[in-house]
C-alpha cells in the first residue's frame, strides 16, 4: 500500500558528507513520522534519525552533531544530511515511516559505506 524509495547511498571517505532521500508513495495518508534507522553487520537495526509529524526528533547518541534529519510533509519525503562520517557509519540504512501510530513501513535499504 505504501512504498518507500531511498537514494544517496554510497562510498564517501571519512570526514565526508552523503544525503540520503527517501520519498513515500501510494496510500499516505495517516504517517506520524518518516526517518531513517541503520543495520551495520553483526549488529541490530538501530535507530539514526527521526522526525515526527509536529517536527520534534530522535538522534542516537552517535550521530547528534553530525546528522540532520528534515521532512517535506508536503511531498512525504524525509532525508537525512549525513556530515562528518566516520567509518562506524558504515551500515545499510533504511528509510521508515509510521502509520497511525503503530505500523512501521520500510524502504529497499541503501549502502552506506565510509572507507578510505
Amino acid at each position: 500500500q505504501v512504498q518507500l524509495v531511498e537514494s544517496g547511498g554510497g562510498l564517501v571517505q571519512p570526514g565526508g558528507s552523503l544525503r540520503l532521500s527517501c520519498a513515500a508513495s501510494g496510500s499516505i495518508f495517516g504517517i506520524d513520522a518518516m526517518g531513517w534507522y541503520r543495520q551495520a553487520p553483526g549488529k541490530q537495526r538501530e535507530l539514526v534519525a527521526v522526525m515526527h509529524n509536529g517536527g520534534s526528533t530522535n538522534y542516537a547518541d552517535s550521530v547528534k552533531g553530525r546528522f540532520t534529519v528534515s521532512r517535506d510533509n508536503a511531498k512525504n519525503t524525509v532525508n537525512l544530511q549525513m556530515n562528518s562520517l566516520k567509518p562506524e557509519d558504515t551500515a545499510v540504512y533504511y528509510c521508515n515511516a509510521r502509520f497511525k501510530l503503530i505500523y512501521d513501513f520500510w524502504g529497499q535499504g541503501t549502502q552506506v559505506t565510509v572507507s578510505s
